[in-house]
């Protein structure tokens, strides 16, 4: 049995005589799915594959080649998902839709070019890092400072687009961005300029924009940023939390997280932290939030956000876990207990109340990183690496290894669900998983 490999481009739907892929419901809206959170719809957990195999074709429904280079996680509306690619130089953006019933390719579209994008100076990022949002009418696609745009999901076609935000990411760009009422809110924190920005979803147009207030303590004798400000830049994509019924984001950068309020993006409290290079999302529940502060040595950090909030509230950390910590995967909030992994595959299941390790366990024995963050079920947690290395938890607290799957390539995008299947995408392919 061999299953489907995709390599054909649909175009537009009408001219085959057939009816245009839909574009609603949002299945997977954010790269951490309809709750911003990794969790599963609760509807589609018992649905979800638990093994699969690509050398022995278990599990999978098709396999679509691609091109370029991305971590962006692919968001999924009706029929369709989407993702962004770029050149490994650089020069070239961008943006596919591909039929998630059969994994034909229905847009794959040049975005934006670049003439001399500045180099990246490591090997880990790309151009593509970050990851679209979408509503039933728009998809919003973003690159950082190469330009963000606003398409028809229906045609693909540009709504409107800013090629005008200019900052220095010298390692690229990774910041998501998110939706808040009639605002899309981006985070650029450059070596040489750190803000967040929200603009009018509809238009493009600034609404506010709030500059980092922090205190990097970086300065060298001549008082300029050492190592040209490369300790300022962070790529983090905010969470919103509800504070008795306004919403605040939670935004962290280099050397403090901040919380803003949505709507006028006024700075309400910051709190400091000893980390840099911070990338993954704060996690909410009620009025607590979980903050990483960003690796290397990434810290853990617990605080509760309450209507009386305000100013430099550090000293009101109510506790600090502060080694194995998640690097640039995403953390999980999963019956009461936070699921994280690093970069070298140490998990650990950690209690929201003391902030103490209930177990920590390495979950991949080989030399892949994990970069994907994770996503859950109730009862299932699961893990992907940049070799193609797959590891189902149990969401309990006592350690145990469900499934272990593979496939060919690996991964450094997250994963995306829609209607109990599995979309993963890998370095060379897009995949549906199913349940067999």
């Amino acid at each position: 049995m061999k299953f489907p490999t995709t390599i054909f481009v649909l175009g537009f739907a009408a001219s085959l005589g057939a009816a245009a892929p839909a574009t609603s419901p949002c299945y997977w809206p954010d790269k951490q799915g309809p709750t911003l959170d990794g969790l599963v719809p609760e509807a589609d957990g018992p649905r979800l594959p638990l093994q699969w195999d690509e050398s022995a074709h278990k599990g999978i429904a098709w396999k679509t080649p691609i091109e370029g280079e991305g971590h962006s996680t692919p968001v999924i509306g009706g029929d369709l998902i989407w993702f962004t690619a770029a050149t490994e130089d650089g020069t070239k953006m961008y943006v596919y839709a591909i039929n998630r019933q059969d994994g034909a390719i229905v847009h794959h579209k040049l975005l934006f070019e670049n003439q001399a994008p500045e180099p990246l100076a490591n090997p880990v990022n790309n151009y593509a890092a970050p990851s679209p949002v979408l509503e039933e009418d728009a998809v919003y696609i973003h690159f950082g400072t190469y330009g963000t745009a606003r398409l028809d999901p229906r045609t693909s076609e540009v709504v409107w687009q800013r090629r005008d935000i200019k900052v220095r990411h010298f390692r690229g760009p990774g910041s998501s961005p998110i939706l808040f009422d009639n605002l899309l809110i981006l985070t650029f924190d450059g070596i040489d300029q750190q803000f967040t920005l929200a603009v009018d979803k509809r238009t493009g147009k600034d609404v506010w924009k709030t500059p980092r207030s922090t205190d990097y303590h970086d300065l060298d004798k001549d008082g300029k940023p050492s190592r040209d400000g490369d300790l300022r830049k962070a790529y983090g994509t905010p969470s919103p939390i509800n504070v008795r019924g306004s919403t605040q984001i939670i935004s962290v950068g280099s050397r403090a997280a901040f919380g803003y309020d949505a709507r006028t993006g006024k700075e309400i409290w910051t709190v400091v932290h000893p980390g840099f290079n911070a990338a993954v999302r704060s996690l909410v529940n009620g009025d607590m939030a979980y903050i990483n502060t960003g690796y290397p040595n990434a810290h853990l950090l617990a605080l509760k956000i309450e209507p009386d909030t305000r100013g430099d509230i550090t000293s009101k950390i109510l506790w600090d876990r502060k080694k194995f910590n998640a690097d640039l995967a995403g953390a999980l909030l999963v019956n009461g207990f936070i699921y994280e992994a690093t970069g070298a595959a140490i998990c650990a299941c950690v209690d929201t109340a003391t902030g103490a390790d209930v177990w920590k366990e390495r979950i991949f024995t080989g030399t892949g990183k994990i970069m994907a963050s994770p996503i859950a079920t109730r009862e299932r947690l699961y893990f992907f690496n940049e070799t193609g290395e797959a590891a189902v938890i149990a969401a309990k607290p006592q350690f145990e290894v469900l499934a272990r799957n593979h496939l060919d390539s690996g991964m450094t995008s997250s994963p995306a669900e829609a209607d109990g299947a599995l979309y993963l995408r890998t370095k060379t392919h897009l995949y549906k998983i199913v349940k067999q």
